[in-house]
């Protein structure tokens, strides 16, 4: 090599050696001075297609590519060093030809170039949009047209490379952006891939290339920047020159594209792009006009029919639809009545409150007048200590009053679920041990005989046994007293399990009681509501018993009244038993005479 070449090659050679030995970190401003390399003056074409051939045999483009797929806010430089490995790379790339295992870098390596340098591409726009100050969009959009130009130039070197770009799904979210500056740079890329193989739209699949001529249709219908209009402009009438069937899907896919040219982007600067456009669009329409006013009349025949056979169901459900509306408008009348009733309602009973109020108050002290009128002067003070004791002994019995309504309320659902619990275990005992009395008996089996020899080994056990333990010999006198002894006891047994048995009676007519306390208190009005026949049921023992067993007898007349299919739940039943939870009551609170 002449001394312009060699010394480019050795600082390669040495700076592959300077980055096998340096520690992560340091690698990307070390990867930087490629740029001063492959820039360098003395290079010729020939000679810097060398030096690109000893970077990627040295691996230092595997390793730009590597730094590119790392997280770039923890590189020294951020995204400015970001965006000048991405030109470094794209640099390296261009112009080289590997003759070791070319497929491995066209198929492999120059693919994932792309696609990282579109993943740097979307990360710096999504940053330039999320910007707040004026210096940091202004760099964060110079980084975003470095990365850019640096995807235009690899595919410029690598034609092959233009239909994955256009491909992947982060050049059309690129594309797909309503910020102004990016959107035109994006354009502007799309331009030239469209520019260096214009028959590349007819490569890719119908899907993307819908969804890039949908994305430059809406910004040319979504905006009124001058700047957008004309790039937009610029790339359909380039898409139409390049291929005519393209020029027949925006006849057929845009029917607007027209008129949103004619009306809203003439004048604009760039009339010469629109009017070729319009010039094309309309020549394609008069070429399929005969084809387009059949197409037409199909379509107002199916109309016609459609909105025919639409007519004729809504007038067929226009009867129920009446019916509807007049049955809500008549419950929303009856609820706006109900609730004006009730706000008058309250409203009297509010006032009647206060009246009533206002009298006791008047009636209080007229009575406490007439009392001091006759109370001697030396009585007051005594007669008035009198009165706030007898009035704080109110107000404290009320207090404890409501206290207590308040918490048997909050304990009436406990009961409720501890009596409901209770009725379900006595209904699945009783269902377990109905199914157990029915369990089918095993047959007897005839225990096996025995044989002579084990009968014989048998007998020898025993006669073994009753030698070892011989039987006791017991007096008659000690007999008699040992059946002395037993008599005692029995009677002292038989007289204390009376007594816990008239014990226990007692128990459970006290526990009775108190059940049918209970269930008359949870079962009793309001005090709002309470009258003199509700007295006394609390006041007299028999007069509950009597409506507890009046209660039983109509719930069995009702019970035995059933039609056939409200008792098929009850065949794990005795036949003459009557369920608990079918009479709804419960036997055992009932009081009656001192028993259960």
């Amino acid at each position: 090599f002449p001394m312009a070449a060699t010394v480019p090659q050795a600082q390669v050679l040495a700076l592959a050696a300077q980055i096998t030995e340096s520690k992560e970190q340091d690698i990307p401003l070390l990867l930087l001075k490629l740029k001063g390399i492959l820039s360098s003056p003395s290079l010729g074409c020939e000679e810097s297609n060398k030096i690109k051939q000893d970077i990627y045999d040295y691996g230092l483009t595997q390793y730009c590519l590597l730094v590119l797929k790392q997280d770039h806010s923890q590189l020294h430089g951020a995204w400015a060093t970001a965006a000048q490995l991405a030109e470094i790379l794209s640099d390296c790339c261009v112009g080289l030809e590997v003759k070791e295992d070319p497929e491995e870098f066209y198929k492999t390596f120059l693919p994932s170039v792309t696609d990282s340098l579109l993943l740097l591409g979307k990360r710096l726009q999504a940053r330039f949009i999320r910007a707040i100050k004026d210096k940091e969009k202004q760099d964060f959009l110079h980084w975003f047209q470095m990365v850019t130009d640096a995807i235009c130039w690899l595919f410029g070197g690598h034609i092959q490379l233009a239909a994955r770009v256009l491909q992947n799904d982060r050049f059309l979210q690129l594309l797909i952006t309503d910020d102004v500056e990016t959107a035109i740079i994006m354009m502007s890329v799309l331009h030239s891939i469209l520019r260096i193989k214009s028959s590349v739209l007819l490569q890719v699949e119908e899907e993307t290339l819908h969804s890039v001529l949908d994305e430059l249709v809406y910004k040319l219908s979504s905006t009124t920047n001058p700047a957008v209009g004309s790039a937009a402009t610029k790339l359909l009438l380039l898409v139409a020159k390049s291929c005519k069937q393209l020029v027949q899907l925006f006849t057929a896919r845009y029917k607007g594209l027209k008129r949103l040219l004619s009306k809203q982007w003439t004048g604009k600067g760039f009339d010469r792009e629109v009017n070729q456009l319009l010039d094309l669009l309309y020549l394609e329409q008069s070429s399929g006009k005969g084809e387009m006013e059949k197409q037409h009349q199909a379509a107002c025949i199916i109309q016609a029919a459609w909105r025919g056979f639409q007519t004729r169901k809504r007038l067929k459900k226009l009867p129920q639809a009446v019916v509807t509306l007049q049955r809500s408008f008549r419950a929303k009348r009856e609820q706006e009545l109900q609730h004006l009733t009730k706000q008058k309602e309250d409203e009297a009973l509010k006032l009647q409150m206060q009246l009533q109020r206002q009298r006791a108050m008047r009636l209080f002290h007229e009575r406490q007048l007439a009392l001091l009128e006759v109370v001697h002067a030396s009585q007051v003070d005594k007669y008035m200590q009198e009165m706030e004791e007898k009035s704080a002994l109110t107000i404290q019995r009320f207090w404890r009053g409501y206290r207590a309504r308040r918490i048997f309320h909050q304990q009436k659902q406990s009961l409720k679920e501890y009596k409901a619990a209770v009725i379900i275990q006595r209904a699945a005992c009783k269902f377990l041990e109905k199914r157990r009395r029915r369990k089918p008996i095993s047959p007897w089996k005839e225990p096996k005989a025995l044989t002579d020899e084990q009968r014989l080994a048998l007998q020898q056990k025993v006669d073994d046994y009753i030698k070892l333990h011989p039987a006791s010999q017991m007096s008659e006198e000690t007999s008699k007293e040992l059946h002395m002894q037993a008599q005692a006891k029995l009677a002292q047994f038989l007289l204390r399990n009376r007594l816990d048995q008239r014990a226990a009676q007692r128990r459970e007519a006290l526990l009775a009681q108190v059940n049918t306390d209970v269930e008359l208190l949870m079962n009793a009005p309001g005090l709002a509501e309470t009258t003199e026949k509700d007295f006394g049921a609390f006041m007299s023992r028999s007069i509950p018993v009597a409506t507890k067993a009046r209660q039983i007898h109509n719930t069995m007349l009702k019970y035995t009244r059933w039609p056939w299919w409200k008792k098929l739940g009850d065949e794990f039943m005795e036949d003459d038993v009557i369920p608990d939870d079918a009479i709804n009551t419960e036997l055992e609170t009932l009081f009656i005479g001192g028993r259960k």
